[in-house]
């Protein structure tokens, strides 16, 4: 990273022009082509819809009887549904005020910005205290505890400000100010302590960092003080790009690439535009190799290769993408149209007016990327090819199961056929307590009994970094990839193992328009007479016969033979875990082996083809 002297020398004799810190000149002219085009029109009506709608509803409140259910039960939603509509109640009016200002009455904005100041805390109860003894144990006031979302509140704040410039009432300006230095400025700056965030390597300390730092360089005219803001802050976002290797390749997923890597760019280019181009953190290989990551792991539009807490078809942020290109040439994944104002719940400031002022419209539609992918230091291996016109794609992955918002998935795969997963992964479950602690991997979207693994002896993977899927070999040939994982050290000693490579091979034929994935399980047990259970997880209903499991989608299909002779089925349903935002139903394909001597070897052998259109 920069040294804290040449971040001083340059913020101290910039001679920046304040209306382009958003990365474009902030004109009538943009404010109009913005009004004008046509892929925004959906956007922009939603905007009109909102803040009409937040002038004829009041404010929702922040009740202690919600508050408390995360310490009471364990539960967010009820609590943060409030707190995410305050949030999208203060973009919608901010950019309706900003795009429309000869129609904009700011009454109604001010008294939310006036309400929002007085919440208790920006914090969510989620990222407090758990309990009230350790609330009183904590050296932080919650009004000063500074996690993702009271940054992202004091970014929001400090941005509407700098959007309306002097068009709002000088009361609520002198207030919104003394907040940020109260909650934000104060506690992160002003302390010898330091937040988690700042030396964690996950989207936390990029998303904390760039949310305060963007907010400082706002707000703060001081500008020997906000050398020292910035120096002390690029020291979390050194830390934040530490958590990826050479590879580029984001282990918590790509929903937390577009949300971690989102917030590194956003604070990235604001520095850029305040010191004239002297403070660049977009340049070197690994920035490089990090911006390549969703094209890589670009399925069909919109989904996504989905390992970790990530959801399968997430909606990647145009504006993001096209300044990506734009500065650095990464490659674009499919992208067909520009983002609606619902679409992100939690209704992040930087994203949306991002999308608004940097989304090239010249890059939608680009073909999507095809060819192998090989992660080696994450362990991930993506190969997509296009037969017949659509995507025929298999992931796999290793690692270990200690990583950031880590599910236990070694040996864990993916198989979309015909531009449609058919093999998934579940992705993110809900957001609890019990989730994120000591229960995590009672869940189904996190153990490995909702992944695409064995259980063995009846022994589940274990949890923790020793627990690892190694990489042996990678060979790629002309249509064919071969990928082996020594497994062995995914399971803990009760397995009883030796040692287990899973070996897979994908190839697929032009001539056919088919793909098939031959897997290759060997085992070698301590002892005779094991138990095995070998696990496959659909959305998808299968049809099971004799020898053949069959996942038929809407676009493809997926056909896996079996050894009957060796090999019992069973269909298993279950629901996922009370997911509040949409509740699927799983069905996980068991294929049950009892008496298994001490060496043993399974083949399973999957035809992938996509439907005639």
């Amino acid at each position: 990273m920069i040294s804290f002297n040449r971040i001083r020398s340059a913020i101290l004799s910039a001679e920046h022009a304040r209306d382009h810190l958003l990365g474009v000149p902030l004109t009538d002219a943009r404010k109009k082509s913005i009004r004008q085009s046509e892929i925004f029109a959906p956007l922009l009506e939603d905007i009109r819809v909102e803040s009409a709608r937040a002038r004829q509803e009041p404010i929702p409140a922040l009740l202690f009887s919600k508050f408390h259910l995360f310490v009471k039960q364990g539960t967010r939603a009820e609590y943060q549904k409030a707190y995410y509509e305050r949030r999208g109640r203060l973009l919608a009016l901010t950019l309706e005020a900003w795009l429309f200002p000869e129609e904009a009455a700011l009454e109604t904005l001010e008294d939310l910005i006036w309400t929002i100041c007085e919440e208790h805390s920006w914090a969510l109860p989620a990222h407090l205290p758990w309990s009230y003894e350790k609330l009183v144990e904590s050296r932080v006031p919650m009004a000063q505890m500074v996690d993702l979302f009271a940054a992202e509140t004091a970014h929001a704040l400090a941005e509407t400000l700098y959007l309306l410039e002097d068009r709002l009432n000088p009361w609520v300006v002198h207030r919104v100010k003394e907040e940020l230095e109260r909650r934000v400025f104060g506690p992160v700056f002003s302390s010898a302590y330091t937040f988690r965030w700042e030396w964690r390597t996950s989207n936390w300390a990029s998303v904390c960092a760039g949310a305060v730092g963007m907010a400082a360089l706002l707000m703060v005219d001081d500008r020997e003080r906000l050398a020292g803001m910035i120096g002390r802050l690029s020291g979390a976002m050194a830390c934040f790009l530490e958590g990826f290797g050479a590879d580029g390749c984001c282990l918590e997923g790509i929903s937390y690439w577009d949300y971690g890597f989102g917030y590194y760019v956003y604070f990235a280019e604001m520095l850029r535009a305040y010191t004239g181009g002297e403070l660049d953190l977009l340049q070197g290989e690994k920035i490089t190799a990090i911006a390549r990551f969703p094209a890589a792991v670009a399925l069909t539009t919109p989904q996504s290769v989905n390992f970790s807490d990530c959801v399968e078809q997430p909606f990647l942020s145009t504006g993001l993408h096209s300044r990506l290109y734009d500065r650095i040439r990464a490659p674009l994944p499919v992208i067909t149209r520009a983002a609606r104002f619902h679409e992100n719940a939690t209704y992040r400031f930087p994203q949306m007016v991002r999308n608004l002022l940097w989304t090239d419209p010249t890059h939608f539609h680009r073909p999507n990327t095809i060819g192998t992918y090989v992660f080696s230091d994450a362990g991930w291996v993506v190969d997509k090819r296009m037969l017949g016109g659509t995507m025929l794609a298999f992931a796999a992955k290793g690692g270990h199961n200690n990583e950031p918002h880590n599910h236990n998935d070694l040996g864990h795969f993916l198989l979309h056929a015909g531009g449609e997963t058919l093999l998934v992964d579940l992705g993110q479950g809900a957001y609890t307590r019990d989730y994120f602690g000591e229960k995590r991997y009672e869940h189904v979207h996190t153990s490995s009994e909702g992944h695409s693994v064995p259980v063995i002896n009846g022994c589940v993977q274990g949890t923790g970094e020793a627990y690892q899927g190694i990489v042996k070999e990678t060979e790629i040939r002309e249509q064919t990839l071969v990928v082996k994982l020594d497994l062995t050290e995914a399971y803990p000693e009760a397995a009883g193992l030796s040692s287990f490579c899973r070996t897979f091979q994908w190839a697929s034929d032009l001539a056919s328009e088919e793909a098939e994935l031959k897997l290759t399980d060997a085992f070698v047990f301590r002892a005779s007479n094991n138990q095995l259970a070998e696990t496959f997880i659909s959305l998808t209903e299968p049809l099971i016969e004799k020898g053949c499991v069959i996942w038929e989608g809407q676009q493809g299909k997926v056909e896996m033979y079996y050894e009957a002779d060796l090999l019992a089925a069973k269909h298993e349903v279950l629901r996922n875990d009370a997911n509040p935002v949409r509740t699927r139903i799983i069905h996980r394909v068991r294929l049950h082996a009892d008496q298994v001597p001490d060496r043993a070897e399974f083949l399973f052998r999957f035809r992938c083809t996509a439907k005639p259109s």
